[in-house]
């Protein structure tokens, strides 16, 4: 257990928007900072971080909360692991209790997993730096491949014992379960027999952004023509090839400032360009890009710098992975090495200005690129430069954003000396088709490929009717839960302005000489959890949704205690599903706040001056909207019960009717 005098360190050492900056591309926004969604696939930035307020949400997914929250839903962290990577982040020590046996046994199986991950990189470090084997071997092929010893650290590299349990026997003495070990795939298990699957090989620990071991790659050093020269853990809960890049974790930072991402095949490649001092590197881990991967990169910037080898052959196998990147919206370009070079020997050979210069000078736009590659494969055949160029717009109907898909149309126009207005109808030829699979529906109309084609005079694609009138699909009428609303309201009210206090204007029920009730203004002061406590408890008003109920209660009661109220240090304190409710209604609020209007001269009223006001109409519209439910159970029970009891009934209805019209003065609106 970790000391509550550590947690709340933890907590106020903390800053939000450094924390996510490590895996999400921010920018400045106002008073706070927005990018694209970590949880789904996304364009438009939909997620908000507030500095001020130390909350985070994304409107795309609905996921919010404070910084544990965002690494226990980004990085599948416990509320543990989190304290203790924020803690090594911002080098603060930890007070920690040593944990029972009974609960190391309710750890579940990800965290075992996790566990023995990590067991299996110290293990292999440690057999490679203090065994005479790892060093003869294991250290000698990377001092052969010219890598330094702080090179060989910072990527965690180790060696496998040429055993057949070497490892797995390490683990099992060190009392890991052989259920874990084989789910991890770190050990193979058959029957009553056990053996290492990465036996004899030299190790990569493949990390997530956080620096979580969730794998291994493992090279093989002998000429042995049956065994794989690479092989890689296989997927476990923890482990998905097609969502992990090796090097992201070293590469994150660097990505989002140099705002490019250069994606490269091997581990090799990764850990030699980061030697020369390039860092914004990651690599596919030899498999073929996977869109998640892609989304992985888009949440760091939105340009990448594909590498190629000099193998002809190998570019054009890879050269489907740059339709799926623009497919993500992003940009592509990509530079190719001297024949018989990889990224990794040309790093080795060259300093690090002179790689950068050559990759400033190398790198191309995907089309200059792909048309130089198919070209070269045409080979002045009519036949195969049409197919070249079908191929290339292929490529470019790919691309969500309509103006780079014209851009590249004008491009690839020059380069294949071809008119543009043939290449737009065949782009639209290819909208069309893609908008009429049946996934499409009938949105074939409005597809991209009917405005190209009618906009450049195709021949070929009637222009879009624009002043045809579509019937709207009816939309199902959706009630709106005004309670909800109110209640919803009240609880943000008590958040952001609980502790001001201020004077609020009421007028006061009184009876007059001839006996009627009037209203008379009285000014009272009062801080604005009393006054909303006071209301609701006068008229007995309780909470219709559970959630805001408990929120109300522990809200008043904090508010009533602690005089120096920190709402960024109170969301620390609830559970997570109360600090998701919590930051799901500071956001809303701060989505809608506007920005910049100074600049052009105008001046919003700020919502803090008129706190008493919102209070008052707040609790008011909840009175009103309780009486109206009132009145509807009188009459349902006017219709159930047709006798004497009615008349009694219809007196108190009669009496609400009179109290919602006093309401109503008082909120000087008809109701």
């Amino acid at each position: 257990m970790i000391s509550k005098s550590s947690i709340d360190t933890v907590f106020e050492a903390s800053r939000l928007e450094e924390v996510i900056g490590d895996f999400v591309q921010l920018k400045k926004a106002g008073s706070n900072y927005k990018g694209l969604s970590p949880f789904s696939d996304e364009r438009s930035p939909s997620f908000v971080v507030s500095p001020v307020k130390q909350i985070w949400k994304d409107f795309s997914s609905g996921k919010g909360g404070n910084v544990v929250a965002f690494l226990m839903e980004h990085e599948h962290f416990t509320y543990p692991e989190a304290i203790k990577y924020l803690a090594k982040k911002y080098s603060i020590e930890i007070e920690e209790t040593e944990q029972t046996n009974e609960e190391k046994e309710k750890q579940d199986t990800r965290e075992s997993l996790y566990l023995v991950s990590e067991f299996a990189s110290k293990h292999f470090q440690e057999i490679m730096h203090k065994t005479d084997a790892g060093k003869s071997i294991g250290l000698s092929y990377f001092k052969e491949r010219g890598f330094t010893p702080e090179t060989i650290k910072s990527f965690d590299l180790g060696y496998a014992l040429d055993e057949w349990q070497g490892f797995s026997d390490a683990a099992l003495k060190k009392g890991y379960k052989l259920e874990f070990l084989e789910k991890t795939g770190l050990t193979i298990v058959k029957g009553e027999k056990y053996f290492d699957r990465f036996k004899g090989r030299v190790m990569f620990p493949i990390q997530s952004m956080s620096g979580r071991v969730l794998g291994f790659g493992g090279r093989i050093l002998t000429n042995d023509k049956k065994a794989a020269k690479y092989m890689n853990s296989p997927e476990s809960e923890i482990y998905y090839k097609s969502k992990v890049l090796y090097g992201i974790y070293h590469a994150k930072q660097a990505i989002a400032k140099e705002d490019n991402c250069f994606l490269v095949e091997g581990y090799t490649d990764v850990i030699q360009f980061h030697q020369t001092g390039i860092t914004n590197v990651v690599s596919s881990s030899g498999t073929a890009l996977t869109p998640d991967q892609i989304r992985l990169i888009n949440r760091l910037t939105k340009n990448i710098t594909v590498l190629f080898d000099g193998d002809a052959a190998g570019m054009r196998a890879s050269i489907r992975g740059i339709d799926l990147i623009l497919e993500q919206g992003m940009n592509v370009r990509v530079c190719t090495f001297p024949q018989g070079e990889d990224p990794d020997s040309f790093a080795k050979q060259n300093t690090e200005e002179e790689l950068r210069a050559y990759l400033e000078s190398n790198s191309k736009d995907f089309i200059q690129f792909k048309a130089g590659l198919l070209v070269e494969d045409a080979n002045n055949d009519p036949i195969k430069k049409a197919e070249t160029i079908r191929d290339i717009i292929q490529s470019i109907s790919k691309i969500p954003d309509r103006i780079k898909q014209e851009v590249y149309l004008q491009e690839c126009a020059r380069i294949m000396d071809i008119s543009e207005a043939v290449l737009f109808s065949s782009l639209a030829q290819i909208s069309s088709k893609e908008a009429n699979k049946p996934s499409g529906g009938n949105s074939s109309k409005s597809s991209s490929g009917s405005s190209y084609g009618g906009g450049y005079g195709s021949s070929q694609e009637p222009p879009p009717d624009f002043f045809e009138v579509i019937r709207n699909e009816e939309q199902p009428n959706n009630k709106v839960d005004v309670q909800y609303l109110l209640e919803r309201k009240i609880i943000e009210i008590l958040l952001l302005y609980g502790n001001r206090e201020e004077d609020f204007e009421d007028l006061i029920l009184k009876e007059n000489e001839k006996g009627d009730l009037v209203l008379e203004p009285v000014v009272q002061q009062a801080k604005v959890y009393e006054k909303i406590f006071l209301d609701l408890q006068e008229d007995e008003m309780h909470f219709g949704n559970e959630t805001f109920k408990t929120l109300y209660y522990i809200i008043i009661e904090k508010l009533n205690q602690d005089a120096n109220f920190v709402l960024e240090q109170f969301v620390n304190t609830v559970d997570m599903k109360l600090s998701q409710e919590i930051t799901s209604i500071l956001m809303d609020d701060e989505r809608h706040t506007l920005h910049d209007w100074e600049r052009n001269n105008i001046f919003p009223k700020s919502k803090t001056e008129g706190v008493a006001q919102l209070v008052s109409e707040t609790i008011l519209s909840l009175r009103c909207f309780l009486i109206d439910q009132k009145v509807l159970e009188f009459q349902q029970t006017t219709l159930e019960h047709r006798d004497e009891t009615n008349r009694s009934i219809l007196e108190e209805v009669k009496d609400y009717y009179g109290l919602k019209m006093l309401l109503s003065r008082k909120l000087t609106r008809v109701l």
